[in-house]
């Protein structure tokens, strides 16, 4: 299908992308699999994404592979008719669902031949119930129009789950023609749920940097700052860095709504990966935003950083804050608990970032300078 080499090669690839929003996604994708609201399976969220995962195809399986016998035998009867006459008895006696799950049942072939003789708009609901394993195997059978007509017929339709499930087995060139026919917020959605995120960094090459920039630009006015963050924590190396060169060039009103939707949604460990990647000027247009000005926003930044390790990527930014802003996040720095502040000196030493902290340090209250001057790390690093 002509991947991408550098796509899907970068470790990188699953673990930049922020839990938080690598289990919203598969929680939609699961509540979607069982036939339920994503808010009741809202607990889920707190568990590993590996683990998620390995749920969502344990449902999977217990969903499709212990079909009743009836469904074999409906299976085995459309061989004995046309492919015409099969997709007849689909849309009048089966219906979407059924015809779906028979074709789970059914030879690939077979399948993607029943297929292309039913109505566009049909085929587009059943998709929705095929066994997603079957995927594949169909896909590469089916005449390119009419996957495009399909995909087309899904955006349409705002079943961007189901389109996720799709648009990693599809063709370069199915996807060239499918991209100029979609809304920018459903490229954001889709590639938030994109089952094969591999996938991912292929479909942002075909873009282009024009599309690219409308996309983005776009999760601004659609409310899909997450969606834009996902997918950028999904591709890798020049793609990422130019991802988030986009974002930090909109608008400071576009600018501002990020940092709110970051802020109110707790996703700081997916915002400072791209910040880091950002050239001194866009940074400190980033840094000037006067929501970073606010103490409360601070605060919850230094306990993202707290939580996740990222004083690498945070420090920077620090460092060209204002004044004000600065001594901020000195104090929260300062009054974090023993076992978090050693923890921060520990990482500072082991990348050499010495530079930037010290100066924050400064900033400190007497007993948050005392507290750092004491800590183990700190003389590990031969930093008194």
């Amino acid at each position: 299908m002509g991947d991408d080499p550098t796509v899907g090669e970068d470790p990188t690839v699953d673990t930049v992308t922020a839990d938080t929003l690598k289990n919203r996604a598969e929680v939609l994708k699961t509540a979607r699999a069982l036939g339920v609201e994503p808010e009741r399976l809202g607990f889920l969220g707190a568990l590993p994404v590996e683990e998620l995962r390995a749920f969502r195809a344990q449902c999977v399986a217990a969903l499709f592979d212990r079909a009743p016998d009836m469904l074999d035998r409906i299976a085995a009867a459309t061989k004995l008719v046309p492919a015409g006459v099969a997709a007849a008895i689909s849309q009048k006696a089966l219906g979407p669902r059924l015809a779906a799950a028979v074709a789970g049942r059914l030879d690939p072939q077979r399948a993607a031949d029943i297929i292309e003789k039913l109505p566009v708009a049909f085929t587009a609901e059943a998709c929705a119930h095929l066994d997603p394993r079957r995927i594949p195997g169909i896909v590469d059978r089916l005449d390119e129009d009419l996957l495009v007509r399909i995909a087309v017929e899904l955006a349409a339709r705002g079943d961007h789950v189901t389109m996720g499930r799709f648009v990693g087995h599809l063709r370069d060139s199915a996807l060239g023609r499918i991209l100029p026919q979609v809304d920018d917020a459903a490229v954001l959605r889709t590639g938030f749920l994109i089952d094969r995120p591999e996938r991912l960094g292929r479909v942002v090459e075909l873009m282009g940097d024009e599309r690219l920039a409308r996309v983005i630009g776009s999760a601004a006015g659609d409310g899909l700052w997450a969606e834009a963050l996902a997918v950028a924590g999904m591709v890798t190396g020049a793609q990422r860095g130019r991802i988030a060169e986009l974002a930090a060039d909109q608008s400071e009103e576009r600018l501002e709504s990020l940092v709110g939707a970051v802020a109110e949604q707790g996703l700081w460990e997916s915002l400072l990966p791209l910040v880091a990647l950002l050239d001194d000027d866009r940074r400190r247009a980033v840094a000037a935003l006067p929501s970073l000005r606010d103490a409360e926003v601070l605060a919850a930044v230094v306990r993202a950083v707290v939580a996740t390790g990222l004083w690498g990527e945070f420090l920077p930014l620090v460092d060209v804050l204002p004044q004000e802003s600065r001594v901020v996040v000195a104090g929260a720095a300062g009054s974090l608990p023993e076992a978090d502040l050693d923890a921060l000196a520990r990482e500072v030493d082991k990348q050499d970032l010495w530079e930037l902290v010290l100066p924050l340090v400064e900033l400190m209250p007497e007993e948050g300078k005392e507290r750092v001057f004491s800590l183990p790390a700190f003389h590990d690093a031969g930093g008194a």
